[in-house]
């Protein structure tokens, strides 16, 4: 045993390749236009509950999780696993789990007043929208992994990172304006 397996350090005997940085600095005019163009794209994301059932191409699909991907995490673990589903009667069982924790959401973990703030937004667990969507893309945090030697591998931060995760991947869908009418629903579970 090595002295940093001794002090409890996991071990990484993964090569993990090295991308170099590179970066282009746009003038200032270039970059407030850009910054502008960015936030208007993103201040009309809306929050809907009414998903068209248009099918999304896959290649789509695949580039927004890719860019999603490209989350920071901490130490690079990159604790995140995307699951694409299409098939009906899978989607329609996710949507009798999520629906199951939601009403247990509703009626015990959020507490009246937060139950009281969503009436307004007419919102309840009912997920009819997970049937409807032609796809939907569940992430899964993964809180650690494995390294290639079998040993167990921590994720640092993997709630946050797979929160930064999801983030992009809202702004990737608003970009290909597949949001809101063909959104791809977001459910967050833990491996």
């Amino acid at each position: 045993m090595n002295e940093a397996d001794a002090d409890g350090w996991q071990v990484s005997e993964e090569e993990v390749d090295h991308i170099p940085f590179s970066h282009t600095r746009y003038p200032e005019k270039e970059m407030l236009k850009r910054s502008q163009e960015f936030y208007e794209l993103l201040n009309k994301r809306r929050s809907v509950r009414f998903i068209s059932n248009e099918q999304v191409p896959m290649e789509v699909i695949d580039n927004v999780i890719k860019a999603a991907g490209t989350a920071p995490s901490g130490a690079h673990t990159e604790p995140w696993t995307f699951v694409v589903v299409k098939d009906p009667d899978v989607k329609h069982k996710i949507r009798e789990i999520v629906e199951e924790e939601e009403e247990i959401n509703y009626l015990k973990r959020m507490g009246p007043q937060w139950v009281s703030d969503l009436k307004k937004l007419r919102t309840k667990w009912i997920k009819e929208y997970l049937d409807t969507a032609p796809v939907l893309i569940l992430i899964f945090k993964r809180v650690h992994g494995f390294a290639a030697n079998g040993k167990k591998k921590i994720h640092y931060y993997n709630e946050i990172s797979v929160s930064i995760a999801c983030g992009i991947l809202l702004a990737a869908l608003q970009m290909t304006k597949t949001v809101p009418k063909e959104l791809a629903s977001i459910y967050l579970p833990t491996l």
